[in-house]
């Protein structure tokens, strides 16, 4: 291995390890700093027995890293981590630390084994005569135990294990050691020992804590900062520059003199550096979701959620669990920067965050189900001054987020859908009072659904004979009461499954009742745009995804999830239903969101019962959207609310929810050539 492997006192050792290591390994794994072991009874041979029945192998763990997450442009979201920690190799670490940490915790590491048979003897006697607990454990034998520590995770009880100094723990480390000692070099146990060790201020492994403290890059550690770090490992509470600045300094001077008296640095080199203040540049840990810009904390903190819940990250949660602990993750996503930040333009110069209300949008892309941007009203957080939360109001409760929202009248292009692909006309004509019973309606298991009451129109003004283009304009709700029903609704609910309708935002089985058509089921803006985005592809339904490529820390490719893409209705239907929601942009309740300059769009505005929520979803070739605005505590109807600086007299999605959606699309579509949508004669 080409080291200097030491004296005839190692060939003595070496030899005891061949033979089992008999009495001598008893002394060094029972003797050390434990001088109870004798009163106890415990000899070199009972210790020597437990040596012999420990397992030969030695499995490390892979270090827990720092993940970073990018956007489709490489930009940096945010990094996040369990343990802040970069594992770096060895060429990436100065040699100034290697000898300083070699200098004043382990002298004689390049000398001998995995235990250090001068320093037990010395330990031994010193033990014996003052009664002190001096150790004698090697760099190798302290990596080990950091191993120990490591592998417990933040199971307290388990560190506490790790750490205790028990004459099996001494046994353990001790046969360990001499496994890593045959298997590795000297440069790599000691690169290992400084990637592993704990520096203090949430630093993990030296490169982590040389960019913590000074700002620098482990490689480019100079003597002064490089003695410092060394002499931290030891007690990185105790010594912490930026707590206890003249513990540190007097620890880090020590360890100069110490570099000094083995000859590595010269008394005057020792003496300049002790001279040199200790010039910290502190780093403040910025990690997490919490830390990313232009609002992407919620497409970061689903990002994560993908992992924990993707089977391609492990079969179990127990493993996409240990994926994500473990770090050291690129993780590439599909977050467009420009839609993000033309989305959160918009949400929070419409809704500000203190308001009662709040809003929230996501953009999906037609025939891909990528998400391009995500974002609300209210900052990713947990300041409650600051009106900052950490709910995911764009996505269900299984993903981060909440129970949803009503989505009102934007259900109805489902239920249209439905009809047509079952054979039912766009011309089809209903004569409809403003208000009527509802219809008698079966269930899949062709059992009549009970209902009672009336379903009426938002205007009394709305009477008279609609086809489906005039009734999606103007938002009929006794229309589309009666088109469910010759539907049936049954076609209804499995239309919506085809479009990843299946279950309500909370996890509640999706209620196949008379006012789904109205939009009774809380469901979630990302669902909802991703079943816009559906009609845009001409009926291709791909389920979101957020998460492109994965490489691991050990630089190979990880498997991931592929695009999710099904044929959920015709091309024909889908250009229909275009046509029709065209209509609403051009001449019904969704003109305040159209688009300008020449761009089409197509969309559907959505008010609930008592104005509670109000939505808006819309797509044109390119993207497709949709937003909520809702009063998300105990929800109070939206009229009368102030919003974005100015009371609301009455809340509708043409007028409320659009301008989010025509904002935040028009932003993401600057500059970008204005698409066609595919024509379909209408009635």
């Amino acid at each position: 291995m080409g080291e200097k492997r030491g004296n005839g006192v190692e060939k003595i050792l070496h030899g005891t390890r061949l033979l089992g290591v008999s009495a001598l390994a008893g002394v060094v794994a029972a003797g050390i700093a434990l001088p109870a072991v004798a009163a106890a009874g415990l000899g070199a041979q009972s210790a020597a027995d437990d040596f012999q029945n420990l397992p030969d192998d030695f499995k490390t763990p892979p270090l827990s890293q720092a993940s970073t997450i990018y956007d489709a442009q490489g930009g940096t979201i945010a990094t996040v981590y369990y343990r802040d920690r970069t594992v770096v190799p060895a060429d990436q670490i100065s040699p100034l630390v290697k000898t300083a940490l070699v200098d004043i915790e382990d002298n004689r590491f390049y000398e001998h084994g995995a235990i250090d048979l001068k320093g037990v003897l010395r330990a031994v006697n010193k033990n014996a005569s003052s009664g002190s607990t001096q150790g004698a454990s090697t760099l190798t034998q302290q990596y080990v135990k950091n191993v120990f520590v490591e592998q417990a995770g933040d199971d307290t009880q388990k560190v506490a294990e790790a750490q205790r100094q028990t004459v099996g723990r001494k046994i353990q480390e001790l046969k360990y050691a001499i496994k890593i000692e045959e298997t590795l070099s000297k440069d790599q146990i000691l690169t290992n020992y400084l990637n592993i060790t704990y520096f203090g201020e949430h630093a993990y492994g030296i490169e982590t804590a040389a960019r913590r403290y000074f700002g620098v890059h482990a490689k480019d550690l100079t003597l002064p900062q490089a003695a410092l770090l060394a002499g931290l490992e030891q007690s990185p509470s105790g010594y912490d520059p930026v707590a206890k600045p003249a513990a540190a300094k007097e620890r880090r001077d020590t360890v100069l003199h110490k570099m000094a008296e083995y000859g590595h640095i010269t008394k005057e080199q020792a003496q300049q550096a002790i001279a040199t203040p200790l010039g910290l540049n502190v780093q403040a840990p910025q990690q997490g979701c919490i830390t990313a810009k232009q609002g992407e904390g919620f497409f970061c903190d689903y990002v994560r959620q993908a992992v924990l819940t993707d089977l391609a990250f492990g079969k179990t949660a127990a493993e996409r669990k240990a994926v994500w602990k473990r770090g050291g993750l690129r993780i590439h996503t599909t977050l467009d920067p420009k839609a993000q930040a033309a989305l959160n333009a918009s949400v929070t110069s419409h809704v500000d965050a203190g308001d009662k209300a709040a809003t929230a949008m996501s953009i999906v892309q037609p025939g891909t189900g990528k998400i391009l941007a995500m974002g609300q009203s209210r900052p990713y957080g947990v300041d409650d001054n600051q009106h900052e939360t950490q709910i995911n109001y764009n996505v269900g409760k299984a993903m981060g987020g909440g129970l949803g929202f009503p989505t009102g009248s934007t259900f109805k292009p489902i239920v249209a859908a439905a009809a047509l692909e079952n054979g039912t006309s766009a011309s089809q004509s209903y004569t409809t009072d403003y208000s009527i019973p509802w219809p008698a309606m079966k269930d899949c298991n062709g059992k009549k659904v009970p209902s009672s009451g009336q379903v009426h129109n938002d205007s009394t003004k709305l009477t008279g004979a609609f086809d489906m283009k005039k009734a999606m304009a103007q938002s009929v709700n006794t229309y589309f009461a009666k088109l469910e029903a010759d539907t049936g609704l049954c076609n209804v609910a499995q239309m919506a499954n085809k479009l990843g309708i299946t279950e309500q935002a909370g996890g509640d089985k999706l209620q196949v009742v008379p006012s789904m058509t109205l939009g009774s089921n809380s469901l979630t803006p990302l669902g909802m745009a991703s079943v816009y985005a559906a009609f845009a592809a001409h009926g291709t339904y791909c389920a979101p995804t957020a998460i492109t490529s994965v490489i691991g820390p050990d630089g190979k490719q990880l498997a991931v999830s592929q695009a999710n893409c099904s044929e959920a209705m015709s091309a024909t239907t889908a250009d229909t239903v275009t046509g029709l929601l065209k209509s609403v942009m051009e001449d019904g309740t969704g003109k305040p969101a159209a688009l300008t300059g020449g761009r089409e769009s197509a969309g559907k505005t959505g008010t609930t019962n008592d104005s509670l929520q109000v939505w808006f979803a819309g797509y044109t070739p390119e993207l497709a959207g949709a937003t909520v605005v809702s009063d998300t505590d105990n929800p109070k109807p939206l009229d009368g609310q102030k919003i974005g600086g100015e009371v609301v007299d009455q809340a509708f999605g043409g007028t409320l929810a659009g301008p989010v959606w025509r904002d935040a699309i028009a932003g993401a579509l600057a500059g970008v050539p204005a698409g066609t949508f595919t024509q379909v004669p209408q009635p």
